[in-house]
């Protein structure tokens, strides 16, 4: 997977908050990957407890805007984020593991309660 493909991943990331639409998610990820949102807290494992976490996310309203460029090294990348949430902002950074296939395996998102703000 070049470099090219894994900035259209987080594109297509966006997108799927901006559409509220679960199907882009499910399709970005390996039947066995696991997401931990944020660092530090439950891992959810496999598609199906992935797409309920994104479901609870999309529900809340969310939607997402790039903030800076994603750096990509190896078979990962990380990219800069703001959540819109209704009364609150969020800073996040995540980082996506990627499979031969082009398949996220692994999502951490780095944020805490120092890149939350109030509106």
């Amino acid at each position: 997977m070049d470099n090219k493909d894994k900035v259209a991943m987080a594109e297509r990331y966006v997108e799927a908050f901006e559409k509220s639409d679960i199907s882009i998610i499910r399709g970005m990820y390996a039947e066995d990957a696991t997401v931990e949102d944020p660092v530090g807290t439950e891992v959810h494992r496999g598609l199906d407890a992935i797409c309920t976490f994104y479901e609870n996310s999309l529900g809340a309203g969310a939607k997402l805007t790039l903030t800076g460029p994603a750096r990509c090294a190896g078979n990962a990348m990380a990219f800069p984020f703001k959540v819109s949430l209704p009364g609150m902002e969020i800073e996040v950074i995540d980082v996506f593991e990627f499979n031969d296939e082009g398949k996220i395996t692994a999502m951490k998102a780095y944020w805490g309660p120092d890149n939350l703000r109030q509106l």
